[in-house]
C-alpha cells in the first residue's frame, strides 16, 4: 500500500473489495497528520528558533517514526480485515465460529493502535504549536484535525468488533483502550480553537 501511487489507491479504495477501508483511512489520516506536523518543525528551525531546537529535534524525529508506523498500521488493518471475510467464508461450524472470533479480535488490535498513535501525534502538536513557525500554525491545526478523523474512525472499527469477541478479557481490554479517545479528541479540537483563535484576533 505504502508504495502506491495515490490515484491508484483512492480507486481501490472506491472498488467493491472488503478492503482497503475505514481502517486503513484512519491510519492514513494518522500518517498525514505526522507529516504535517514533521513540516512545520522543519520550518521551525534556525536561530530564531534555537531555544526550542531540542523540542524541535524531538517532534521531528518522533513524527518521521509514527509516520512509518501509521503507515504499517494501513497495511495490517488491511490484512486483517481480509482475514475476518475468509473466515466468514468457511462452512459453519465451531471451526468457522472460532476462526471468526480469532480474526474480529486480530481486526480490533490495528484500529486500536491506530487511536493510540494518532492520540500520540494530538500530543505532539500540542507541544510544537507554542513554538512553531507563526506562517505555518494552520498546517499544525491541519495535523491536530487529521488526527482527530483517525481517532473517531479508528475507534468505531474498534468498537464494530467487540461483540464477535469471545474472549471477556480482551473484549475489556479493547474497549478500554478506545476509551480514552473522547479526550484526545477534545485535545485535537483544542487545538484547532487556539490556531483560529490566533488567525482571526
Amino acid at each position: 500500500m505504502r508504495d502506491q501511487k495515490i490515484v491508484d489507491f483512492l480507486t481501490e479504495l472506491a472498488g467493491r473489495v472488503p478492503a482497503p477501508g475505514g481502517g486503513a483511512t484512519a491510519a492514513l489520516h494518522v500518517a498525514q497528520a505526522a507529516a504535517l506536523l514533521g513540516m512545520v518543525a522543519r520550518y521551525t528551525t534556525g536561530e530564531k528558533y534555537a531555544d526550542h531546537a531540542g523540542t524541535v529535534a524531538g517532534v521531528i524525529d518522533e513524527t518521521d517514526t509514527l509516520r512509518g508506523q501509521a503507515l504499517k498500521l494501513a497495511e495490517e488493518d488491511a490484512a486483517a480485515f481480509t482475514a475476518v471475510t475468509d473466515a466468514y467464508r468457511l462452512p459453519k461450524g465451531e471451526e468457522r465460529s472460532a476462526a471468526i472470533a480469532r480474526a474480529l479480535g486480530a481486526a480490533a488490535e490495528p484500529p486500536a493502535r491506530v487511536a493510540e498513535t494518532a492520540t500520540r501525534v494530538v500530543e505532539l502538536c500540542e507541544l510544537l504549536l507554542p513554538v512553531a513557525n507563526r506562517n505555518l500554525v494552520t498546517d499544525v491545526a491541519a495535523a491536530a484535525d487529521a488526527a482527530r478523523a483517525a481517532l473517531t474512525t479508528a475507534r468505531v472499527n474498534v468498537e464494530v468488533n467487540l461483540g464477535g469477541l469471545a474472549d471477556e478479557r480482551v473484549r475489556h481490554e479493547l474497549a478500554a483502550r478506545v476509551s480514552r479517545v473522547d479526550a484526545a479528541v477534545a485535545r485535537a479540537d483544542q487545538v484547532t480553537a487556539s490556531v483560529r483563535e490566533e488567525i482571526n484576533p
